[in-house]
């Protein structure tokens, strides 16, 4: 299977890389930074931490190509930096998103931001039963969460100071984390490998 991580300039490239190649079986796993290339693929993540603004900006050169092949039915999953571009904006600064989901990106309602560490995600109901993969606590460093329009596509949610915030979305072929799962253990590994199977299958 070609699994392509679509380099941002945002970095976790390397740990999620090790990640998926052991989780999926005969994986090759590479880095792109054009858009027409990292779409000729089998599974595309977009990965990062850092910057929505940063992101965005470059990632506008192949917003339309990364849509149309998302919209199309290629296989798409976003960690972090990457689940928010997914979305349609964020208030974190300027950018357009990929309106893969609709919604927008916008600060932690807690004075502990940035959240880092560990949190338990709670499944929503009718999510699959790889989301319990996530309860026993998964890794954040985040400030902003993405708030999506339809309730539906949420699969997970983490709550912080009364804040419950999209920990997982999944719509079609197309999902996304806001933790990192590479990141979160034994378990986080577990979830990570599980819905790159179900987006794949």
């Amino acid at each position: 299977m070609r699994v392509t991580l679509l380099d941002l300039g945002v970095g976790n490239l390397h740990s999620l890389g090790k990640a998926l190649a052991r989780v999926i079986d005969g994986a090759v796993v590479t880095v792109e930074t054009d858009a027409a290339r990292a779409i000729e693929t089998d599974l595309l993540v977009f990965p990062g931490v850092g910057a929505f603004s940063a992101a965005a900006s470059r990632l506008a050169p192949g917003r339309e190509t990364l849509r149309t092949a998302a919209f199309g039915g290629l296989p798409c999953l976003g960690i972090c930096i990457g689940m928010q571009l997914m979305f349609d904006a964020s208030d974190e600064g300027p950018g357009d998103g990929l309106s893969l989901f609709a919604g927008r990106v916008t600060r932690l309602k807690t004075p502990r931001s940035p959240h880092m560490g560990w949190s338990p995600i709670r499944a929503t109901e009718g999510a699959p039963e790889w989301v319990a993969h996530g309860t026993r606590g998964v890794y954040y460093a985040h400030s902003f969460a993405c708030r999506p329009a339809d309730p539906e596509i949420v699969l997970a949610t983490t709550e912080l100071d009364g804040d419950s915030f999209a920990a997982i979305v999944k719509k079609g072929r197309v999902a996304g984390c806001q933790f990192h799962p590479e990141k979160s253990s034994s378990d986080g590994i577990a979830l990570l490998g599980a819905i790159a199977r179900e987006l794949t299958s």
